[in-house]
Parts: structure tokens; C-alpha cells; sequence
């Protein structure tokens, strides 16, 4: 993906947003908050994620 692609996606994904009204974005927000995390991300970070993507990149 190119800058100029990049930059056509987040004007894209702003507007989105900014059109939609106040309810919208309360519910998507709680929405978001409701669903669980993963039990790795909440607990250990960022760690686990890189020892996947070490062993993920070492096996291809």
C-alpha cells in the first residue's frame, strides 16, 4: 500500500465516522469495550505476539 492509498483510506474511514451520528459511535464504542481480549494480549502484552511472529517467520 502506497501513501497516497493510505492517505485515500483514512480520509475515507474519517469521514465515515464523522457522518455517523453521536448513538452510533456510543454503541459501536461500548460494543468494542464489551468484547473480551485476548487472554495473552491482556495478561503478558506484547510478548506473545512476538514470539509468534519469530517462530511464524523462522518456519516460512
Amino acid at each position: 500500500m502506497n501513501s497516497n492509498e493510505y492517505i485515500k483510506f483514512m480520509t475515507q474511514e474519517f469521514t465515515s465516522y464523522i457522518d455517523s451520528t453521536s448513538e452510533e459511535r456510543k454503541s459501536r464504542k461500548s460494543n468494542r469495550k464489551s468484547e473480551p481480549s485476548a487472554y495473552s494480549s491482556k495478561w503478558l502484552g506484547v510478548l506473545p505476539f512476538a514470539l509468534k511472529s519469530a517462530i511464524r517467520k523462522n518456519s516460512s
